[in-house]
């Protein structure tokens, strides 16, 4: 876990400085146009299970070497969205604390996007209170889909 960890974060610092050096007209990475999608691994807690965790999947749009559109969801280890339904228990709100939580983490999946497009560059997205795992998938993935564009 460690590893990946490490491997993860060595993957951001060079995309950031790939973003950096074409946001100041020095690209030494060009990304091409397209429509690119990202996966992050399925999130693991310290004990190896993955309950309550899940992964993302970003779409990134490059067009002028710019990201111009970026969707991000994430997902249940399963597959399933998490949507609305997030945080309830058999259809219902068992527990009306964790299900605002999980909607908060919901909500932030859409602001993590909207970050990304407005900003440029990942290095430049704030990661929101009570969403860090989601902050975290997003980077993976948005990661996954730059080195596709590569």
């Amino acid at each position: 876990m460690k590893n990946r960890r490490i491997i993860k974060y060595a993957s951001l610092a060079m995309a950031v400085s790939s973003l950096v050096a074409m946001s100041s007209g020095c690209a030494q990475v060009v990304y091409n146009d397209g429509v690119y999608t990202g996966k992050s691994a399925v999130y693991e807690n310290e004990d190896g299970s993955t309950e309550g965790n899940g992964y993302g999947v970003v779409t990134l749009t490059i067009e002028g070497r710019a990201i111009t559109a970026c969707e991000f969801v994430t997902y249940e280890p399963d597959g399933t969205l998490k949507d609305e339904e997030y945080g309830k228990q058999n259809g219902e709100i068992a527990n009306r604390d964790y299900y605002n939580k999980a909607q908060k983490a919901v909500a932030a999946a859409s602001e993590y996007a909207a970050q990304l497009v407005e900003k440029g560059s990942i290095d430049m997205v704030d990661a929101i209170s009570g969403a860090t795992l989601n902050y975290n998938q997003f980077t993976d993935a948005v990661l996954d889909a730059l080195d596709q564009a590569r």
